[in-house]
């Protein structure tokens, strides 16, 4: 994991009239790494990309690359480039001019320009052939690939994507998940990366930055956010998950409705306790819920019956309907199939090393 900041965001604001678009978002990008920032449409993604690469400017705060300020800085003036979702290729010139014009725009000699775009597309998987070929003539594919090998001619220290695989087919977008981690070990460039796509963040990125209204609610990499979120909002972000809400007695032991707690849980050393009246969270991943076999016990456990049952490829989903009215959502690999009926009272639980308490902020 690289250490060494290349740019850093200092107490940035973001308004457009009265709405706050951007909230006081601080934020440090190491050099060399692969950051990826999702949260869902309007939670201020977009703005703080156009802000990065210097296509607006904040309101308020201050942006820094190294040791020089440049939130005034304009965007062609930055060593950052910016591949869009739309890719903004030229259609009517060939894929070998479309990789070549940032170089063309600083004056590189033409021979020059057609050694590194040959260079490049070979970088990119693609045959030299397609130095002539037509931007029209290439698939969705490669013309992602051509975009690429245009934003790396700039030869910036910062590469921003702005969603450019969400038009993709599902297997096309996997492919290229894959050939970016691929890329960015190969060049050592520092990407920042925005998405929607939480599978697309888990995959490719050494950070995830998770944003919502505006702010960010937690920078960490993929398996603590996944299994230690700082907030219920995180926990459902981050895929398929069970929470309870808990609220404890006057020793700060955990009591949840609907759910039979172990005594022997409230006294081991993995068990934090809290305060008298404390109220909070407790969340545990479906992977991790079993049905109990006969005299099974777990640390928590709770009753119901089966609701339904779903094929996920290679996952088995239920949905357990509790006792109290709750829903517990429970996944397996196929060959750990559940084989109680629709309908069927069940006995399901979990331990409590898989489990995480958020705790009212």
């Amino acid at each position: 994991m690289p250490t060494t900041p290349i740019l850093y965001l200092k107490d940035v604001v973001k308004r457009f009239d009265d709405f706050t678009a951007l909230d006081n978002i601080n934020l440090e990008i190491f050099e060399g790494e692969f950051l990826t920032i999702v949260g869902p449409s309007g939670s201020g993604k977009t703005t703080l990309i156009r802000l990065m690469v210097g296509m607006d400017e904040p309101t308020e705060g201050t942006i820094w690359l190294r040791n020089e300020r440049i939130d005034q800085t304009p965007a062609n003036k930055r060593p950052t480039c910016m591949v869009f979702q739309s890719l903004a290729l030229f259609p009517h010139r060939s894929v070998g001019q479309n990789i070549e014009f940032p170089l063309k725009i600083k004056g590189v000699s033409p021979k020059v320009r057609s050694k590194r775009a040959l260079e490049l597309l070979e970088l990119l998987h693609l045959p030299k052939s397609f130095y002539n070929k037509r931007i029209s003539q290439c698939s969705g594919g490669e013309q992602q690939r051509i975009a690429l090998a245009r934003a790396l001619a700039f030869d910036p220290e910062i590469i921003f994507f702005d969603e450019p695989l969400s038009a993709l087919d599902y297997r096309l977008r996997k492919t290229l998940e894959k050939e970016l981690v691929d890329l960015h070990e190969r060049t050592g460039k520092t990407f920042v990366y925005i998405t929607h796509s939480l599978e697309e963040a888990m995959v490719m990125s050494d950070r995830i930055a998770i944003m919502n209204s505006g702010k960010f609610e937690q920078i960490d990499v993929a398996e603590v956010i996944y299994s230690k979120p700082v907030s219920r909002f995180v926990a459902s972000f981050m895929g398929e998950v069970n929470m309870f809400d808990f609220k404890c007695d006057s020793k700060g032991d955990i009591k949840i409705d609907g759910v039979e707690i172990r005594s022997s849980v409230l006294t081991k050393d993995k068990q934090k306790k809290y305060s008298k009246k404390a109220k909070g969270t407790l969340m545990v991943r479906p992977e991790f819920v079993r049905f109990n076999k006969a005299k099974e016990t777990n640390d928590f456990q709770i009753r119901g019956y089966l609701r339904a049952e779903y094929e996920l490829g290679s996952r088995i989903q239920y949905e357990v309907d509790t006792l109290d009215d709750s829903r517990v959502i429970i996944e397996k690999l196929r060959e750990d199939r559940f084989k109680g009926k629709l309908g069927a009272t069940v006995v399901i639980g979990w331990d409590i090393k898989h489990t995480h308490f958020i705790p009212n902020d």
